[in-house]
């Protein structure tokens, strides 16, 4: 019997091709996901740094235009973390988006996985029934043969 070829094979390698570079896009964003948090961490470090200095200038005293220029950090610094937080919204987004277009992919090549295995489970039927088919043929003809030989 001819050796089992899988006739969707190409399409197969193909949507399994796509599958692998929607799950590397995926892990890119995942990444940039990541370093933004890092990023909004690092902010907030600052933020409480000016913060904390502008309670020592008020402990200690200060010209108005000290008081000015901590508000005026802690207001921009709150600004930048609150635009780096949307930008983490997009980002997370933009994820959501890409892992679903992973999971509909790995939907679709599961779909082309199992069907080449059941084709290959009924590939390997066919050679059993062949393979006793050919047994059964080579049982009766030797049967024969010794009927015709001793008879």
């Amino acid at each position: 019997m001819k050796q089992f070829s899988y006739r969707l094979e190409t399409v197969l390698a193909y949507k399994t091709q796509v599958l692998d570079n929607l799950k590397t896009e995926h892990a890119v964003i995942v990444q940039k996901v990541n370093r933004k948090q890092e990023e909004i961490k690092g902010l907030n470090k600052k933020l409480v740094s000016y913060e904390s200095g502008f309670n020592e200038v008020k402990e200690k005293g200060a010209a108005i235009e000290a008081y000015r220029l901590f508000d005026m950090c802690i207001g921009r610094m709150e600004e930048i973390i609150d635009e780096e937080k949307e930008h983490l919204s997009e980002l997370r987004r933009e994820e959501d988006a890409k892992k679903q277009e992973v999971v509909e992919a790995k939907v679709d090549t599961s779909k082309f996985e199992k069907l080449k295995e059941k084709k290959f489970q009924e590939y390997q039927k066919a050679v059993m029934k062949a393979d006793e088919q050919f047994i059964e043929e080579f049982v009766s003809n030797t049967t024969l043969r010794e009927k015709r030989q001793y008879g």
